[in-house]
């Protein structure tokens, strides 16, 4: 029996091909949806603050790095969650990274409040120093073995300086009767009530209004802050106190990590190293600009006896030594 083979029509063969056309196309935008990677990061800070630089610098280095489809997302002025929340959410893997202040961070991991030491650092050289050092790198190790993230890098927040409306602040027995407003951390407050001072913790937004109704006398925060969040209209005296150095772990999500492809991960651990040395110079230009334009406005800043300030300080060592990591681990710091 002969077989007959049977020939498509011409109808037929066009919406075949038609329909194979179609799949093909269905199936490449599902493919270059799956290679879409979303990166959503979060900090707390103005998109004009250093934080928007050095995450600019992130974003950058990976689209160019990477030959998949990158969304990097940048959510400035906790649009997205406060510190303490936005860490939870690295841990969780529900945002990819946040810069988590030392503050914020000793809450999580105790041995990080070592950095919180008033006077520890003799000044930003180092402070760079520690940080990007053994002892940096032991802390670092903590963080992310209890959050569950990689340590990209060590950001800066800037010096603080302690300002108020009464007086300049030259000795510790100038702070006396003055009710100064400090970041959270139990050593931060332990330390300007020894100073002299009536050390209080509140929301920094709400810090203006309590300047402006004499509920506190002022508080201590680097210059860009005054500026950018316009202090200088209820202060006059920024005292070059420079008792603390903010250090700010750059966090990034150790679940989203493992998912990247190797060449991503890749790019995003070469991306924190370069964040790093871009996000601390924009912050030193910041704060130099932020110094002179404060000047413009009136503020009057004056230098500081640190002496009398450093030898109250090193009463904190003894007491919470076992809490950062032993004496040992404060000398190192301090003879680095």
């Amino acid at each position: 029996m002969n077989k007959v083979l049977l020939i498509p029509n011409g109808n037929f063969l066009c919406h075949f091909l038609l329909l194979m056309a179609i799949l093909l196309l269905v199936g490449s935008c599902g493919m270059e949806k799956s290679r879409l990677i979303v990166m959503k990061n979060s900090h707390n800070a103005g998109e004009k603050h250093s934080f928007q630089d050095g995450y600019n610098a992130m974003a950058e280095h990976i689209k160019k790095e990477s030959d998949l489809e990158i969304d990097f997302q940048i959510f400035p002025a906790s649009q997205i969650a406060k510190e303490k929340e936005a860490i939870e959410m690295v841990k969780l893997g529900v945002i990819a990274s946040t810069p988590a202040n030392i503050g914020a961070m000793g809450s999580f991991v105790p041995e990080a409040d070592l950095f919180n030491i008033p006077f520890l650092f003799r000044d930003a050289a180092h402070f760079y120093k520690v940080v990007d050092g053994p002892v940096g790198n032991e802390i670092a190790m903590k963080i992310e073995n209890k959050l569950d993230c990689i340590v990209l890098g060590w950001w800066f927040a800037g010096v603080r300086n302690i300002w108020n409306k009464e007086r300049p602040i030259t000795k510790p027995r100038d702070l006396e009767g003055l009710k100064i407003r400090v970041i959270g951390s139990s050593i931060i407050l332990d330390g300007f009530n020894a100073f002299g001072a009536q050390a209080t913790s509140m929301a920094f937004s709400e810090l203006y209004s309590a300047v402006q109704t004499k509920v506190i006398n002022g508080a201590e925060c680097d210059n860009t802050d005054i500026l950018d969040m316009k202090f200088y209209e209820v202060t006059k005296y920024v005292s070059n106190t420079e008792h603390l150095f903010p250090a700010v772990a750059l966090i990034y999500s150790k679940k989203q990590f493992d998912r990247a492809p190797l060449k991503v991960q890749q790019a995003i651990l070469e991306a924190g190293r370069l964040s790093v040395a871009v996000q601390r110079k924009a912050m030193q230009q910041k704060t130099e600009e932020s110094k002179l334009e404060l000047e413009k406005k009136g503020i009057v800043f004056n230098e500081v006896d640190k002496r009398p300030f450093q030898e109250l300080a090193q009463k904190l060592h003894e007491k919470y030594a076992e809490k950062v990591g032993g004496m040992d681990l404060i000398n190192q710091v301090i003879n680095q």
